[in-house]
Parts: structure tokens; C-alpha cells; sequence
């Protein structure tokens, strides 16, 4: 072979192999191209996006803290309810739901930057340990936490930890000036949903009842304490559900089961992967033949709702108050099974009155704050104060089997509509409140009277207790020294307002705690003293007033 043959069959060598590898590469690309493209196409955009950040942006960045980063975000872009759960707020998220936390079992205040203690928890670690109320924890661990400007949060972090630990305070307990040692090992306290379940005062046949969460306990909770006053004599009953924002779906259930006849519908869900499912009374319950009020206002929500949208589309009971917050989206929580403890909590479906009304008020994907600052527009428009100011569209208007009109789209309506009350709000009392005068007073006077405050277990023996005591002048001439001073006319119009809450704090440092709080607040509480009056006329024979809705 010459020597230009073999340098022509090299250069096509070279050639074809140059056009091989170019080939090759486009294939390649093609293919590369082809699996980004599939893995686009099958719905995977977000993981290509993390990954090509992963591997070609200009810094370091992990998918785990990518993934912290958009997961959120994603969520806040579906509804405002859906929501991440980061590993480190897993457990105080949960806690008021599950019904315990880890800690030594005291309910306390930090007024004058010192952790008071106001209530022992019965049986707890606190309890055990010795701790009484009005005892002060000035120091944790040899760490003093009294007079050093810390916070409540940390002061919390600082008491509470895993049960079977052990924690040392220093107490201070009048009149000693020495601290007392005491070490306590902490344990499980449990986390009550009932806030308040008495007589009311004057009405011995009305039993009324306060709970601020739908928790993992609330059936068994408001169970017994229904039963409690039925045994006391109660035949009528106020289930006050004001401020309570929800929680689990099957504890409403539960109790408004407990009211309804057999095959009354209770609730029903429906979501675009979520079958719809009805739920009705089994006609078990025990309260089926008890007069009924159920209180609400704009932040009764989602679990309170149902109960509250139950009552109403089965003409069970009366609803009283003021429109409800209006959220009709079923969440479902789902632990991410990477094992680092976070997890989602995720709308599944809507759920539907037992009249197949929606409640859930309308919101924009990504727009939170303008959905939570609805109640904000509420009252601009003076919603809370007149009920000619709620404009419901027809569309949306629904009638009950016993033939009243309801409406969906934004809340439960009540039957019975109360404008806030302002009573007693005069600049005297404002003032007051703006100096937090008349809680500060209580707690004085809970000290002064700590030994017979201590011994207080009924509320019969709390009457007793300020029976032989002029509190309210007392507290005029306390405020007087503090630079607040009133009209004749202001000390009038808001005397019983102050001496209601006088006896409230005071009674809240009992071991009746909130039992006692609201018990001489209901006098003061327009809201209750119409439902009683509705309860005491059936009803039907209620004198509406301009600004009840019927």
C-alpha cells in the first residue's frame, strides 16, 4: 500500500470517527434530553428543578434544605389551611390536640417579671413535689429567672422536658425570705379541652358548658361533665363554643351525636380523592330529649362549626351569637415517612351540613392574610354589631326540614343574632384595662387571702367567700392611688362589669380555675342572658328583637 492510500484511508478513518462521536453525542443529548423531558411530562418538574439545583447552582445546596425551602410554599399555594410542619414544631403543634405534654404541672403568671404560680395541677409532679399556689419559682437549674426581663416562652422551655427528668426550683413562699429547694420530676399532664361546666346562676335548671378545642379527650370531657349537671338537675343546656377554632373531626361527632335521633345526618366529606362519606346519629346518644343552645361568634370554627351546622340543619336546637369564622376544609395530617419527624397537614375534602351547605368562606390560593383578615372587614362594615349588615347571596340559601332558611358560603348564621356588647366600656373602665389594673388587684387580693383561697373547692364556698367582702370600693381606692380616677357616672355604668372580674381572677386562682372565671362573668355576658331567655321560652316563643336573624 503507497503511502497516500494509507493517509487517505487514516484521514477517513478519522473522519468517520469524528462523525461517529458527534453522533453518538447527539444520541446521547437526545436521550438525556428525552428522560428530562419524560420526567417533566410525567409530572416530576419540581424534582428535576431540585436536582438541577442540587448539582449545577453556584453554591453547595442539599435537596433536604431545598426541600425545607419549597414545600411550604407549594402548600401555601393550594389553600390557607394546608400547611408544612417542620420537625422541631411537630410536637408543640400537636400537643393541644393530643391531649398531654411533658412538664411539672403548673399553671402560672409573670406579671411583675416573676413566675407566680396561680393553680397546682391535682395529682401532678408539682403536686407531688409539695408546690402550692402562690408559691414563686425564682430560680431553675441555680439559673435565676426572676427579675431578669425573660420570657414566658423560655421560662416554659426552661420547666418543661422529657417525663422520668428532673428539674430543681428555688421557691419563695410568703412570708419567707429564704428560697425553699424543691425538686420535681416531671411527668405527663394532661391537656383539658373543658374550660367551664356549672349551673347557671339563678337557673338551676340550665347547665352550661365551655370547651376551647375539639382534642383527642373533648367527647369523654364534655360526656362527663353533661352528665354531671343532668345528676345536679339541669333539663337545658348551653354548649358555648365562642373562640373555639376546631380540631379533631370525629370529637364533634361525637357529641353532636349525642343530641341528634337515629339516622340524623351529622356531616358529610367529599374531596376529589376522598369518596363521599355521610355520617349520621346512631340514636345512642344520650341528650336526645335536652333543650339545646349552641353560642358561637366569628372565631368558632371548623369543628365547632359542624357541631354548631348539625344542631341547626336537624332543628334540634337554637344557634346564638354571631356568624361563624367559616372554614369547611377537612385536613388530614401525613408524616413524611423519611423519618425526620416533619409532615404536612393537607386539605382532603370539604364537608357539607347535613342540608349539603358549605360553609367554607371563599379565599384566594397564596393569599392568606387577606383570608384571615376577613373578620377584620367584618367589623369595618359593622357586622358585629348589626345584623342588617350581613349580605348573603340567594344562591346560597338552604332550608331545614322544620322549613327555616340557613345559608352557606361563609359561616354558620345564627337563629338568634347578639351585637357585641359594649356595656359598662366606659373611659374609666378603659382605662383600667389599658393599665391591667383590675387583674392585678385580684392577684393581690388572692395573696392576701392565699390560705382561704387554697382551701376553696365549691363554688357555693366561693360565694361564701366574698360574701363579707366590699372588693369593689376597695378596688376604686386602689386604682385612685395607681392615677386612674372615675365620674360618678363612669363608677356606676361600669361597677358591676369590674366587680365581675374582680371575682373572676380571683376565683380563676382556685382549684375551680376557669370553672370559676366564667361563672361570674355570665352575668356580665350579654350573649348568655339572651340564650337563657330563649332556652326559658322554648324558643319559638323568644321575642325577636330588630337584630335577630330567624
Amino acid at each position: 500500500m503507497s503511502r497516500y492510500q494509507t493517509t487517505v484511508r487514516l484521514s477517513l478513518f478519522i473522519v468517520i470517527a469524528l462523525l461517529t462521536g458527534i453522533l453518538l453525542g447527539l444520541l446521547l443529548e437526545r436521550a438525556a434530553l428525552r428522560k428530562a423531558y419524560d420526567t417533566v411530562r410525567q409530572g416530576d418538574k419540581l424534582s428535576w428543578a431540585l436536582s438541577q439545583i442540587e448539582s449545577r447552582y453556584v453554591d453547595p445546596m442539599s435537596r433536604d434544605s431545598l426541600a425545607e425551602l419549597a414545600v411550604p410554599v407549594l402548600l401555601q399555594e393550594l389553600d390557607p389551611h394546608s400547611v408544612y410542619i417542620p420537625a422541631r414544631e411537630f410536637a408543640a403543634t400537636n400537643e393541644p390536640l393530643t391531649g398531654t405534654f411533658d412538664g411539672i404541672g403548673v399553671m402560672f403568671n409573670m406579671l411583675t417579671d416573676t413566675v407566680q404560680i396561680t393553680n397546682v395541677i391535682s395529682g401532678g409532679p408539682s403536686a407531688a413535689a409539695g408546690i402550692v399556689a402562690g408559691d414563686r419559682i425564682i430560680t431553675v437549674n441555680d439559673s435565676t429567672i426572676s427579675g431578669v426581663g425573660m420570657d414566658q416562652e423560655r421560662v416554659v422551655g426552661m420547666l418543661r422536658g422529657p417525663r422520668g427528668t428532673t428539674v430543681r426550683l428555688g421557691i419563695l413562699r410568703s412570708p419567707a425570705e429564704e428560697l425553699l429547694p424543691v425538686v420535681v420530676t416531671r411527668g405527663a399532664i394532661p391537656v383539658k379541652s373543658l374550660e367551664a361546666a356549672f349551673l347557671v346562676p339563678g337557673h338551676p335548671e340550665i347547665g352550661y358548658i365551655r370547651f376551647g378545642r375539639f382534642a383527642a379527650t373533648t367527647y369523654n370531657e364534655v360526656l362527663a361533665a353533661l352528665g354531671r349537671l343532668r345528676s345536679q338537675g339541669a333539663t337545658r343546656i348551653i354548649l358555648d363554643l365562642r373562640g373555639n377554632g376546631g380540631g379533631y373531626m370525629d370529637q364533634a361527632i361525637f357529641i353532636a351525636n349525642e343530641f341528634l335521633h337515629a339516622g340524623q345526618k351529622i356531616v358529610y366529606t367529599e374531596g376529589a380523592a376522598s369518596p363521599r362519606i355521610d355520617q349520621h346519629a346512631d340514636g345512642n346518644g344520650r341528650f336526645q330529649q335536652t333543650d339545646l343552645a349552641v353560642v358561637i361568634d366569628e372565631n368558632t370554627a371548623s369543628a365547632s362549626e359542624i357541631v354548631a351546622g348539625a344542631i341547626q340543619d336537624n332543628d334540634r336546637g337554637l344557634i346564638v351569637g354571631r356568624r361563624s369564622f367559616g372554614k369547611g376544609l377537612v385536613q388530614e395530617q401525613l408524616v413524611y415517612p423519611g423519618g425526620d419527624g416533619s409532615a404536612v397537614r393537607l386539605t382532603v375534602a370539604r364537608y357539607y351540613t347535613p342540608v349539603g351547605r358549605s360553609i367554607q368562606k371563599p379565599y384566594t390560593p397564596g393569599d392568606d392574610a387577606s383570608y384571615y383578615s376577613e373578620l377584620t372587614r367584618r367589623r369595618e362594615h359593622d357586622e358585629f354589631f348589626s345584623a342588617d349588615s350581613i349580605h348573603l347571596p340567594d344562591s346560597l340559601r338552604f332550608t331545614t326540614p322544620g322549613g327555616k332558611t340557613v345559608y352557606g358560603g361563609g359561616g354558620i348564621m345564627p337563629d338568634i343574632f347578639v351585637p357585641v356588647d359594649t356595656t359598662g366600656l366606659t373611659p374609666y373602665f378603659l382605662k383600667l384595662f389599658q393599665k391591667n389594673l383590675i387583674f392585678r388587684y385580684a392577684q393581690r387580693m388572692t395573696d392576701r387571702y392565699r390560705r382561704e383561697i387554697n382551701a376553696i373547692g365549691t363554688l357555693r364556698a366561693l360565694d361564701r367567700f366574698f360574701a363579707d367582702k366590699n372588693l369593689f370600693y376597695d378596688f376604686v381606692a386602689y386604682a385612685d392611688r395607681e392615677g386612674v380616677h372615675p365620674t360618678e357616672a363612669e363608677m356606676t355604668l361600669s361597677k358591676p362589669l369590674i366587680e365581675a372580674q374582680i371575682r373572676a381572677y380571683i376565683g380563676r386562682n382556685t382549684s375551680l380555675d376557669e370553672t370559676a372565671f366564667y361563672y361570674y362573668m355570665f352575668p356580665q355576658d350579654n350573649t348568655l342572658l339572651r340564650t337563657v331567655a330563649a332556652l326559658e321560652s322554648g324558643g319559638d316563643g323568644f321575642l325577636p328583637q330588630d337584630d335577630d336573624l330567624r
